[in-house]
């Protein structure tokens, strides 16, 4: 194997593109806090963010439209659905409901002004992954220079340094302020977004300080401590100016929704009493950034892992990511969500940490599918406490959620939008599509299962998971309508963000039962029935989830073979769409499988290949992304990498954060004069990393269930199973190899599936010592081995590739 370091990202060009630098620039995080480093030499510039800093949001009292529900069932059942569709939006509008959503507020800029003698020269700038630390270095007269930065985790404070290879050479000046306006690109028609109020700055040489308004009338801010090795350090006007300094250290702390006198003399002090040096708090960051991204590691035998990003673009763009930015992709997704998110915060949305707009474009927590690919990895990735922000969320808001079930539709439980924000979980979107879509609470419960599934905490599914799940099926009880034949009926419906082949120029996508809705209903309500026995809890209300569970309609194949995306006959299906909702069953559900239901499997295979094969320019950079998980459920390793493939030649930048299309016009994925920034699509690829490696339900692992031809060798150790069992994955095809090492937190039974066209090894000494854990052989292709596991003792599975 390379066993050359290959977390890093590695740039020969500073952050460039006009009007948005902050989109190409290197990103670090506390979970907390996050800095962007632009990466210029003379005036650097390092955008501050804090999780905690939204704006623009207006939340009035959401009336109760719920009496105009009939009506719009009536409109729908009579097939007026154009009629039918505003009837809510409108009541909504009449009663005065005008609602604004909020979005992230970037903090501020930090900017060092550094002199330049000759011009730069040997520049790079690069990101290790491993620690969190962002460097630039260049020469200049033959001297080297360089800026190194991280955000601390244990401290939520940033912590850079300037360093000079000449004694005395660093002539510098440091100041902070607003994030530049100059740096902000509007999407087109897009109006101009207000700024933030009453900027001061200001600077005592030793210490820089800075604060605005926000709208909601409290200030944020930052101060920053700078400690000079030798020199001189004055103050001109808000600048602290070092002369001759052989390097100088940069403490800064930021706080939100205060006042500005009080918060900088508390950060004032603080800053103080700070005493370590950098590398003593590079390494206490080190300590627990790296237990969380360490947990797992990937190795796919990658050549040239020391190549720039710029020469691994290049060379996708030919046609195949090299295996250096494959698994620099996986790891760089795996980054980002730790580095934005972390216990007692908010979960990570779809800008991160890294907002670098006053009204970001889609700039909050998406669920109809991009809440959930960014946390798809946290699982098998061996990263479990990551989701409890998501779950610390919803938890928050959840009165807001029942409200929105009571007045939007009569309902009791919860009815959680589309989009929110940290501030309001009530319907802020008024649009038809997001308020008929009722799957978002469903989708979430798959997280709050999956969660106890993995990590076998029998306390939070008691105490968290199934309260949850019953909230929504409290809501299913009361929204579901019984057609004459007994069975469900979902009534208004939507398949986000898709409409009926034959109702283009029609209504946007309100309908009558969609795939998707019955397929997150029958989820949750198979889960709680089998949590709330298990637990011995509700079990007065089992039979009435039970029973609606047999009244759910069977899924359907249309006349090409593939599953319908809305089981009505009035409605064509619609390939030349990104979504894919109604392929939940097969992913993120494993409802369906080909060794469950073969010939339902084969339907949602033929699904999943119209989307690729004739929607081609309508997919996106997130879509991509979760179409190479669903080839990967489907087994199918080379149509998912295949998927990853054309996400690196269309949507992905210079730093490898991914857009939401390609903004150069190629051809592949949507057409847009803008392309927004957004992350989900980074996360997607790591999952579907990771889908490719091992699938796992309970009682079940799948290794290597998708490995491309192109991954001819490899290791993946430290993945998660259902049923807390860490898996590491060895193979080599060239050799004929393949080893498997499970360890469990507790005792039980798990069958392992081997990879289609391997046999147990004649050279496994390890695996007939391992015959005392009852390892049972079948004579099936693909074989599959029942090991009984210990608690703690690890069991090898060693196997031949023919």
């Amino acid at each position: 194997m390379n066993t050359e370091h290959p977390w890093k990202l590695k740039l020969r060009t500073p952050a460039s593109w006009w009007g948005a630098k902050w989109r190409e620039a290197l990103p670090t995080g506390s979970g907390t806090i996050g800095a962007a480093v632009y990466g210029a030499v003379h005036r650097e510039t390092v955008m501050l963010t804090h999780g905690d800093l939204w704006w623009q949001s207006r939340t009035p009292e959401l009336p109760d439209v719920s009496g105009r529900l009939p009506e719009l069932r009536r409109l729908m059942m009579e097939g007026q659905e154009a009629q039918a569709e505003p009837v809510l939006v409108d009541e909504l509008h009449s009663k005065g409901y005008d609602p604004v959503m909020a979005v992230p507020l970037p903090l501020g800029d930090l900017t060092i002004v550094s002199d330049v003698d000759a011009g730069f020269k040997h520049y790079s700038r690069e990101l290790d992954m491993q620690t969190g630390e962002v460097t630039v270095r260049w020469k200049d007269r033959g001297a080297a220079f360089e800026r190194a930065l991280f955000a601390s985790r244990p401290e939520d404070m940033i912590v850079m340094e300037l360093r000079a290879e000449n004694q005395g050479s660093i002539q510098a000046r440091l100041s902070l302020g607003l994030h530049d306006p100059a740096d902000v690109k509007r999407p087109p028609e897009r109006p101009e977004a207000p700024l933030p109020t009453e900027a001061e700055t200001g600077s005592d040489g030793t210490y820089v300080w800075y604060a605005a308004r926000s709208d909601d009338g409290t200030d944020f801010g930052a101060v920053a401590r700078i400690i000079p090795k030798q020199g001189s350090l004055t103050a001109d006007g808000p600048e602290a100016v070092i002369s001759g300094a052989d390097g100088v250290l940069v403490l800064l702390r930021m706080f939100v929704h205060g006042r500005r006198e009080q918060e900088w003399k508390r950060l004032v002090a603080e800053l103080a009493a700070e005493e370590r040096s950098y590398a003593e708090l590079l390494t206490a960051h080190v300590r627990k950034h790296r237990e969380l991204f360490g947990r797992m590691s990937l190795d796919l035998g990658a050549e040239g892992r020391e190549r720039s990003n710029e020469e691994l673009l290049l060379e996708a763009y030919q046609g195949e990511a090299p295996l250096a930015m494959q698994e620099k992709m996986w790891a760089y997704g795996r980054y980002l969500l730790v580095s934005s998110s972390r216990e007692g915060g908010s979960p990570c949305h779809l800008y991160g940490l890294w907002c670098g707009e006053y009204r970001g474009f889609w700039a909050f927590n998406m669920a109809n599918e991009n809440l959930q690919m960014i946390y798809w990895q946290a699982l098998s990735g061996r990263m479990p406490e990551l989701l409890l922000p998501v779950f610390d969320y919803v938890e928050r808001l959840m009165d807001d959620f029942r409200l929105n079930a009571r007045h939007i539709y009569g309902c009791r439980g919860i009815f959680i939008p589309a989009p929110t924000a940290p501030d309001s979980g009530l319907i802020k979107t008024v649009t038809p599509h997001i308020i008929h879509w009722t799957g978002a609470a469903g989708w979430i419960a798959q997280h709050y299962y999956d969660y106890y599934l993995y990590t076998q905490d029998r306390e939070f599914l008691r105490e968290r998971a199934l309260p949850f799940l019953r909230e929504v099926a409290l809501f299913y009880e009361d929204f579901f309508m019984t057609g004459e034949d007994g069975q469900l009926i979902s009534c208004p419906s939507n398949s986000p963000e898709n409409r009926p082949g034959n109702r283009a120029g029609g209504p946007k996508g309100t309908t009558v039962n969609a795939t998707m809705d019955f397929a997150i209903a029958k989820e949750v309500l198979t889960r709680l029935v089998d949590g709330a026995e298990q637990e011995k809890l509700y079990l007065g209300e089992v039979p009435v989830w039970k029973d609606l569970l047999g009244r759910i309609p069977a899924y359907q194949i249309n006349e090409d073979g593939a599953v319908r995306e809305w089981m009505h006959a009035s409605y064509a299906d619609e390939y030349h769409h990104r979504h894919q909702s109604h392929l939940y069953p097969m992913f993120p559900g494993k409802e369906i499988t080909k060794g469950k239901e073969p010939a339902l499997f084969d339907g949602f295979l033929t699904a999943v290949k119209k989307r690729l094969v004739v929607g081609l320019k309508e997919q996106t950079g997130w879509s991509l992304a979760h179409m190479a998980n669903l080839y990967a459920r489907l087994g199918e390793g080379n149509l998912a990498l295949e998927c990853l493939d054309l996400l690196s030649r269309s949507a992905v930048i210079n730093n490898f954060y991914t857009l939401h299309n390609d903004w150069r016009n190629m051809g592949i994925g949507l057409s847009m004069d803008w392309a927004p920034f957004q992350i989900d699509a980074n996360m997607g690829w790591t999952a579907a990393v990771q889908e490719m490696l091992l699938y796992s339900e309970p009682g079940l692992m799948r290794i290597l269930p998708a490995l491309p031809d192109r991954w001819t060798r490899g290791r993946a150790h430290g993945m998660l199973a259902c049923g807390n069992i860490e898996v590491d994955v060895d193979w080599d095809r060239k050799k004929g190899h393949l080893a498997v090492k499970l360890r469990a937190a507790s005792a039980g039974s798990i069958t392992v599936e081997l990879p289609a066209g391997t046999g147990i090894s004649d050279r496994a000494p390890r695996l007939r010592e391992s015959a005392a854990n009852g390892i049972m052989l079948t004579g099936e292709d693909p074989i599959r081995v029942q090991v009984e596991l210990q608690a703690g003792q690890p069991v090898v599975v060693e196997a031949a590739f023919q």
